[in-house]
């Protein structure tokens, strides 16, 4: 039987998103009789092959066209990065392709959806864009064999925007980065999760704009570890969580090469993935009296 292709979203203000479910009509339907969210409970419960089977009995979501776009997986246990996964992207920093994966952690709160501003922090002066592949965990991962068994465990792929201030990230945290990237709004995701049999991941065209010029233009192909590589690599050193969140790298392009200037403020921040969607983001001031 032919598979019902689907992307699942979360809709409303920041905080009281609804679940959603966009089907091959264009029709936006609430999917709230099946789950109260897009979390790591309903993907590890066989969610998304469940939203299949329940799309012409799901209701219409009333105004969706008007409600803000969420992330579309409620707030992560784990936000994990792979950095300089692409071989131009290595070579753009001076650096040759890792041997190894190299990886970092995200604050899971910095999860925000893939139009809302990206709040500049106080005294930040290099940040940065990048584009990723992101993947979303859908059952749980632990020592597994080999990757070839690692696709099953992933419920599907999102764009993932892991921003970046250099300052922070290389001179201030001496060596291991997390100054640089766990500042709020730093990793705008969506707008779809799309499950992952309806994804051919490891030749997906992505790019991102900086104000509508270009500054990245590439393809999963240029990955240096395949998603499969990089779930089972992980999987022998931490437990993947149905509902985490990977970011699998970015391509060449950033503002780090020395090519293009850092982000300010006021500047407007494109980027999508082939088949995946795209995000559309403007970075503005940090304001102390909305953190307080």
């Amino acid at each position: 039987m032919a598979m019902t292709p689907i992307r699942l979203l979360r809709l409303g203000p920041l905080g009281e998103e609804v679940p959603a479910l966009l089907d091959e009509t264009g029709a936006i339907r609430d999917l709230r009789p099946l789950t109260d969210d897009i979390d790591g409970r309903f993907l590890a419960s066989n969610g998304i092959e469940r939203a299949r089977a329940a799309v012409g009995e799901l209701p219409l979501l009333p105004d969706a066209d008007a409600l803000r776009v969420g992330a579309p997986i409620a707030r992560p246990s784990a936000v994990i990065c792979i950095g300089q996964n692409f071989g131009q992207h290595a070579a753009e920093m001076g650096a040759p392709p890792p041997s190894r994966p190299i990886v970092f952690f995200k604050h899971p709160n910095t999860v925000v959806g893939p139009h809302d501003d990206i709040l500049v922090p106080l005294g930040a002066e290099k940040i940065d864009w990048e584009v990723e592949l992101g993947v979303v965990i859908g059952t749980r991962a632990r020592y597994l064999g080999s990757p070839e068994e690692a696709l099953a465990h992933v419920a599907g792929f999102v764009v993932s925007d892991d921003v970046s201030e250099r300052h922070y990230q290389l001179e201030e945290s001496l060596g291991q980065w997390s100054k640089g990237k766990c500042f709020e709004t730093f990793n705008p995701v969506g707008p779809w999760l799309v499950p992952a049999d309806q994804v051919a991941h490891q030749r997906l065209r992505m790019w991102s704009t900086v104000n509508g010029e270009v500054r990245q233009d590439s393809t999963t192909a240029d990955m240096v570890f395949s998603v499969a590589e990089l779930v089972h690599q992980l999987s022998q050193f931490l437990v993947l969580e149905p509902g985490d969140l990977i970011n699998t790298g970015t391509p060449q392009g950033v503002a780090l090469s020395g090519r293009f200037p850092f982000l300010a403020v006021g500047d407007v921040l494109e980027m999508g993935i082939e088949g995946l969607g795209s995000h559309k983001q403007q970075l503005v001031p940090t304001r102390l009296e909305a953190c307080r």
